[in-house]
């Protein structure tokens, strides 16, 4: 069985995380979906998501491509989940730049046969998280 794993903060799921899930799914047998915590994305983007981590988890978990999501671990070292699920493929998505810089030579060091693999993106100038949440500010400040 050919495994898959997906990670990033997936807030407010929208056409573009889909298309990422489906074509994640479509490299494997099974797809993990690693859900980053509130702390990781503050630390991470500088601001809290627009949805708490149970959320965005429960809304992942009803997708169909998904056969499996959980939430990230709280620790520094933000590869340690990947060297747990111990996939056969990591699927980035084409603007996922934390953690990523090295991440094949870092899989390497630890030992992981991990195949990395940027997935295209879908309709980016409108299924982009920052663009959608920038939207939806500029339509709450014109009410």
């Amino acid at each position: 069985m050919k495994k898959v794993v997906v990670t990033g903060t997936f807030d407010h799921l929208h056409k573009g995380h889909l298309f990422l899930f489906k074509k994640a799914r479509a490299l494997g047998d099974h797809l993990t979906v690693v859900i980053a915590r509130d702390k990781t994305v503050k630390q991470i983007k500088g601001e809290k998501p627009w949805q708490k981590e149970k959320i965005r988890l429960n809304a992942v978990k009803k997708v169909e491509w998904v056969d499996r999501a959980i939430l990230g671990k709280l620790t520094k070292d933000k590869l340690k989940i990947i060297e747990e699920l111990k996939p056969d493929i990591l699927a980035l998505g084409y603007d996922q730049k934390a953690f990523t810089q090295k991440i094949r030579l870092e899989l390497k060091k630890r030992g992981l046969k991990t195949k990395v693999i940027r997935l295209p993106a879908f309709k980016p100038k409108i299924y982009k998280s920052s663009i959608i949440k920038k939207n939806r500010e500029n339509s709450t400040n014109l009410a």
